[in-house]
């Protein structure tokens, strides 16, 4: 196994996005990036911390790629907004991968240069890329919570969306049997 770590706005849509990616074992919501030690939501949401809210992706490579885990990070969120998401503002919901190694971090780089050159964004993509430092998973409420709160309204006007958008775009990547992890 080898990990991800994303920020792409509200860790909720990013969990629930990569849940249903083939190859992914598990996901977890949590916070990094930041200075503060153990930090809580209410801190994080304050943007007291300097940490992001992030998704954290358990994935086997011998299914799926890293490259192939941002090629989903890019189509799924809006990497040129600076420090938002939709209506979500503040630098706890910026675009950033945070690499694990120099391998992840090369190719990040490569990623962020492929998708400024598509032409998809009209806009200049703000998505940073750092080594990771400290993670810190999120409160147990936050885990796997599209699954078990889907019928909240953010659920269904926010996370909904992005989850669908994931599945018509990479159907041949969809898990046969998608959900919680």
């Amino acid at each position: 196994m080898k990990k991800a770590t994303l920020g792409a706005g509200c860790f909720w849509c990013v969990e629930a996005v990569f849940q249903n990616l083939e190859g992914v074992h598990h996901v977890e919501s949590g916070y990094t990036g930041g200075h503060v030690k153990n930090p809580a939501y209410r801190e994080v949401c304050n943007g007291t911390t300097g940490h992001a809210e992030v998704a954290q992706i358990s994935y086997d490579p011998a299914v799926v790629s890293f490259e192939e885990i941002l090629e989903v990070f890019f189509a799924t969120h809006d990497p040129t907004t600076l420090n938002r998401q939709g209506n979500d503002i503040g630098d706890q919901y910026r675009s950033e991968i945070f690499a694990h190694d120099e391998e992840q971090f090369e190719s990040a780089k490569k990623a962020i240069s492929a998708a400024e050159e598509s032409g998809v964004w009209k806009s200049p993509i703000v998505t940073k890329v750092s080594m990771i430092g400290p993670y810190y998973p999120a409160e147990n409420y936050h885990q796997n919570y599209f699954n078990t709160n889907s019928d909240q309204g953010y659920c269904q006007f926010v996370v909904r969306p992005k989850v669908e958008k994931f599945k018509t775009l990479f159907k041949e990547k969809l898990k046969k049997t998608a959900g919680a992890s």
